[in-house]
């Protein structure tokens, strides 16, 4: 059996790097908000968000569309 290893050409590194550090500024965004906001102004309760918030794309997206009262 071969060992068939795929690995990414510099376009691709460049990519994913790109892509990970936009998600990271994703979160990092929504927790910032979230300590900074009063919490009667948000839904749910703070420490209910910080896990959420840890699942990638979701979490943080999911904050900013239904944890913030408007």
């Amino acid at each position: 059996m071969t060992g068939s290893k795929k690995e990414l050409n510099p376009g691709q590194q460049v990519a994913v790097g790109v892509v990970g550090l936009v998600q990271a500024a994703f979160a990092f965004l929504a927790f910032w908000d979230l300590w900074h906001r009063d919490a009667r102004e948000v839904k749910w309760s703070k420490p209910a968000w910080i896990p959420i918030i840890l699942v990638n794309w979701i979490g943080p997206a999911a904050y900013f569309l239904f944890g913030i009262k408007r």
